[in-house]
């Protein structure tokens, strides 16, 4: 078969110096194994018996070539722990050697520090179970979805665009699967089935482990032979606006002298492009360009730039704008965004911004929506605590022509707990009749049928109702120190809820109407 196979001229080959003769004999292998042609054991002969060595950029691009033989990324997917197992002993390791605050350099960083959660998981596993150690280990091991979110938002569109997408259809999945068991392995933890889940925790290390292994031997290595030091920069630059996994911020990466003098040599030359291209516009009575304080003619008024992004910059909602060629254009830059974003998910296609699991139903919407068939789809999700409202609409011209996909997000859970009437101000003061805006929270305000008031411990208050403790990590970053047993119980019997409003950035009455809401929810 080896001699018939071709290699289709794939985006990867014009990034990557791969021997063709190599390459063909490698996916010949494998696609015998795939197609079950040949056992485990002989493609492992095989491959031990062709090749001595093989690099990670050789394993990647052969991925990348198997989907022009019929293999699907399920497939894939199903059997990639098999794959490996051929190349097991001639995958050559790479030591990256990389300097801190590089973007692979943190991933590696915040896999030893995942691995050290892993060692202590199994140490825990042979003493006596103690429910407060084992809460404390899987508040560090969910930060692993930080890890993930920024490697689908950044790394993986960087990747895309030099052609190799297999980490994103692939991989996705199974990030994914990791972060359902460590779900599933907490739900046992926190309602006390300790039998099912010490069970499942040997699960749980293989799997994270097993992640570990992929990005080590593969995708990083991989990565730095496909993006340049300029691209790695810019991702560094967005990293910070996601966060970090079990690490502290890392320092910004700069590229080395030389490539920064290339990048300034390009830029000059660019530069001096846009001025030609400029003068010929403005020969032309076109505007070369929009400033900030340039006053534009909108649907409805007038607004300079400056002005559109500071509208948009402080919707209570998350905008995300997807054109009519599937390609992401534009997401809403707000402090309150549901789910992490990044620049890097721009100029995207949007099929690759969701996990395999999810991209039928995506392509549904968005079919349904070109066809004419549908205008909107709507969907709602619980979520650490939050009641998540998402609807997509199709986007149309004047003329009804399809021009894209508009989806909005929005944390609707204190929406939903409205009842009644609220026809003052929130702090206005209802102490006399003059109907005068107070300085100061009113007193009436914090009144409840709970009697929580500015000066309640936090200790009483989550013992008397326990549900509140996640309740208040879900409203701010800024309480998910409570999440820590050794904390809460240093803290639990001195903080006020006036103490922790002020951490969190709410007004005390505000924080105690939101926790009288949700007692009400829960009653």
């Amino acid at each position: 078969m080896e001699k018939d196979l071709r290699l289709d001229n794939i985006e990867m080959n014009h990034h990557l110096d791969i021997d063709d003769s190599r390459l063909k004999k490698m996916i010949t292998i494998k696609l015998d194994f795939l197609q079950n042609k040949i056992t485990l054991d002989e493609a492992k002969k095989q491959m031990n018996a062709s090749f001595e060595k093989v690099s990670a950029e050789e394993f990647a691009i052969g991925e990348q070539h198997l989907q022009s033989y019929g293999i699907t990324d399920d497939m894939l997917a199903e059997r990639m722990d098999d794959i490996l197992e051929i190349f097991d002993g001639i995958l050559e390791s790479t030591d990256l050697n990389l300097p801190k605050g590089h973007p692979i350099s943190t991933y590696q960083d915040e896999n030893l520090a995942i691995e050290q959660v892993l060692s202590s998981m199994e140490s825990l596993l042979e003493k006596k179970f103690i429910k407060n150690q084992w809460l404390e280990l899987y508040d560090q091991l969910s930060q692993i979805s930080v890890h993930f979110s920024r490697k689908q938002n950044q790394l993986f569109p960087a990747l895309e665009r030099k052609g190799f997408d297999k980490p994103s259809k692939v991989m996705w999945t199974l990030d994914n699967n990791i972060k359902d068991i460590i779900r599933k392995a907490k739900a046992f933890l926190n309602d006390d089935n300790d039998i099912e889940f010490l069970a499942l925790q040997p699960e749980v290390i293989e799997l994270v482990r097993d992640m570990i292994i992929k990005e080590s031997e593969i995708l990083f290595p991989t990565s730095i032979e496909l993006l340049s030091d300029e691209e790695f920069t810019e991702m560094r630059i967005s990293d910070d606006e996601i966060g970090y996994c079990l690490i502290d911020t890392p320092p910004l990466y700069k590229p080395t002298t030389k490539d920064l003098n290339a990048l300034d040599k390009a830029l000059d030359s660019n530069s001096e492009l846009l001025k030609d291209l400029a003068s010929v516009l403005q020969k032309h009575g076109i505007s070369h360009s929009t400033q900030d304080d340039e006053v534009l003619n909108v649907s409805q008024g007038q607004l300079t730039l400056k002005q559109i992004n500071m509208i948009f910059k402080h919707l209570q909602v998350d905008l995300s704008y997807v054109d009519e060629n599937d390609i992401v254009k534009f997401y809403s830059d707000t402090k309150h965004r549901v789910f992490p974003r990044s620049a890097g998910v721009i100029g995207r296609r949007v099929q690759n911004c969701h996990p395999r699991e999810s991209v039928d139903t995506v392509e549904k919407i968005i079919d349904a929506f070109k066809k004419g068939e549908q205008d909107e789809a709507e969907f709602w999700l619980e979520m650490g605590g939050k009641f998540i409202y998402i609807i997509y609409n199709a986007v149309r011209d004047e003329e009804g022509h399809f021009r894209g996909v508009l989806e909005m997000m929005q944390d609707v859970t204190h929406i939903r707990s409205l009842t009644g009437n609220q026809r003052l101000l929130s702090w206005e003061s209802e102490s006399n009749n003059n109907d005068r805006i107070n300085d100061e929270p009113s007193t009436e305000l914090i009144e409840n049928k709970y009697n929580i008031v500015q000066d309640t411990k936090v200790g009483t208050l989550v013992k008397q109702y326990p549900y509140l403790k996640d309740y208040l990590v879900s409203l701010s970053p800024k309480f998910e120190k409570l999440k820590s047993p050794i904390l809460f119980k240093t803290m639990a019997n001195v903080a006020t809820l006036e103490m922790i409003s002020e951490r969190g950035g709410f007004q005390v009455s505000d924080l105690i109407s939101k926790l009288v809401d949700e007692i009400d929810r829960n009653k």
